[in-house]
């Protein structure tokens, strides 16, 4: 949940599409040789270690070519050429989300050590088999600021909200299959069962799933399920369409709450504070090479369909223990250009009456990206949300008494109150506006510069607290050790330009440097 709980780790967090897939690493730029596959002869240990050793300082792991092996991607004329490479960018195609990639999605895809280790095993032949993986991340990072106090000092600093500490941001494992979208001529199917622990949990939390650990107890650190899903594939309507059914992250969005999906540690304000997760169902259709159709029902946000049971407290409120929780509707279209170089992505996700709840956010917004040369493209996406009749409190402080006769009243992590005058009970429509973009430069295979700008504007102080304008400049550089292994060190300022709003509301602005590490296994 993106909403007060700024508890945002010190490392990024954010969902990693599915770590290193063969299909998006893109062009080896130095041969690299060719190794023997793990033995039977080999310990478990050995293998573990010939996962990382052998691939230290490459791009991509070195497979050996098997001629016999199905493609990995549809051709040219069927989906656009994939615009650039992992590492080291995030992502080899630009992102969409809510369903595995339509004609470049292949099971058994991805570059893991354990599986890597486990393989010779009667265990890892089965998975193997069977197309199932098990993978995952580990994410350390750590910040030091300007800002005075420690414990919320940072906020409205996205996943690292804590000043000057080193801390777990998430250890992450997902069990999935990923279905072969390549193919044309049968039905397949895949899932993703995912788990997190750490700092980072509390960006993930819907109500009603893991959540007492946040809203009703605030630990620093928690688990969280943000991914449980089925994935059903049918190549015979249009291009391809696929139907995810369960928990799954929110389709739109540059960033992504899981490490290894965004190009610097933190997330951008704009991010921190919109959709997170919904569940339901997603439908996604590739009319063509260049289009994309996405509808979807779901819950809500960072809800859940059982929170629309009937409750009542002690403080005599009597109804949906999240009023946000109800049929809601996604939309979204893609286009992307014949060379792959610009894509497009609208979107409109959990509208409803967009009544207060838990985090029942109406968001309109779109992302665009355009790739100037080889090296060099930029990441946008801009977006209005709102919510409608949101409690007015002039201080939004956690005991303010607009909580008093809602579900919200004993949480200790409540949904942000609003901030429209002394005057008014409720906010009719408490809204905000985000702008961001990321400029990057592919300074070698194994680097990449980010400068992050930004500018969101809480209008009412829904969403960070503060009814206030802000601005970012962020510098991050993204290096490769291996496409197992990676640092994310930046340095970001911020501006709150209408009122104090970091250092628990004592300063206009902050200074931040930090960074992360994550070690994929």
């Amino acid at each position: 949940m993106k909403k007060l709980f700024l508890g945002g780790l010190s490392a990024c967090a954010l969902l990693a599409h599915g770590a290193s897939h063969a299909a998006d690493l893109g062009v080896v730029v130095t041969p690299a040789p060719i190794f023997a596959g793990p033995t039977a002869d080999d310990n478990f240990f050995t293998r573990l270690y010939h996962g990382y050793a052998d691939e230290w300082g490459m791009q991509a792991w070195p497979a050996p070519a098997d001629p016999n092996a199905p493609p990995s991607r549809r051709g040219a004329d069927q989906i656009p050429p994939a615009p650039v490479s992992t590492p080291p960018y995030p992502f080899a195609d630009w992102p969409y989300g809510g369903t595995a990639g339509i004609g470049n999605a292949t099971p058994n895809a991805v570059d893991s050590p354990l599986m890597r280790a486990i393989s010779p095993t009667p265990v890892g032949k089965t998975l193997e088999d069977a197309h199932i993986q098990v993978y995952g991340w580990v994410d350390v990072g750590g910040n030091v600021s300007t800002a005075k106090t420690g414990y919320n000092g940072n906020a409205p600093v996205a996943y690292a909200f804590t000043s000057d500490i080193v801390q777990l941001d998430q250890a992450v494992v997902y069990i999935e299959r990923v279905p072969d979208t390549v193919q044309r001529d049968h039905i397949d199917w895949g899932f993703r069962v995912s788990g997190i622990y750490g700092e980072n949990y509390r960006y993930t939390t819907a109500l009603g799933v893991f959540s007492n650990q946040l809203v009703y107890h605030n630990h620093y650190e928690g688990f969280d399920m943000p991914m449980v899903y089925g994935e059903l594939y049918v190549p015979y309507l249009a291009e391809g369409m696929t139907l995810r059914v369960g928990r799954y992250i929110s389709v739109p969005d540059v960033e992504a709450q899981l490490a290894p999906n965004n190009y610097m540690y933190t997330h951008s304000i704009t991010y921190t504070f919109d959709n997170y997760t919904n569940t339901g169902l997603l439908s996604s259709v590739r009319i063509n090479k260049n289009w994309m159709v996405q509808l979807g029902l779901s819950a809500g946000t960072e809800t859940v369909p059982w929170n629309a049971k009937t409750i009542s407290l002690p403080n005599g409120y009597v109804g949906q223990r999240d009023p946000g929780t109800q049929p809601s509707l996604t939309a979204c279209v893609q286009w992307q250009s014949d060379s792959g170089g610009d894509a497009v992505y609208p979107c409109i996700n959990s509208i409803n009456n967009g009544n207060w709840g838990y985090n029942n956010l109406q968001w309109f917004g779109s992302t665009f990206y355009h790739k100037f040369t080889d090296k060099f493209h930029v990441s946008v996406e801009a977006y209005y949300e709102f919510e409608r009749n949101v409690p007015n409190s002039p201080n939004v402080n956690p005991n303010a008494t607009g909580y008093a006769g809602t579900p919200f009243q004993f949480m200790a992590n409540p949904p942000v109150l609003a901030q429209c005058g002394p005057i008014a009970n409720v906010c009719g429509l408490a809204k905000e506006y985000g702008l961001l973009a990321y400029w990057n430069y592919q300074v070698s295979p194994m680097d990449n510069v980010s400068l992050r700008t930004e500018f969101y504007n809480d209008e009412n102080g829904q969403r960070t607290g503060f009814a206030t304008r802000y601005t970012d400049v962020g510098l991050g550089w993204q290096h490769w050790f291996s496409p197992q292994v990676e640092i994310r060190p930046e340095v970001t300022w911020y501006r709150a330009w209408d009122k104090p709003a970091f250092d628990n509301g004592t300063t206009h602005k902050l200074w931040f440097a930090g960074g992360d590490l994550i070690w994929h296994f």
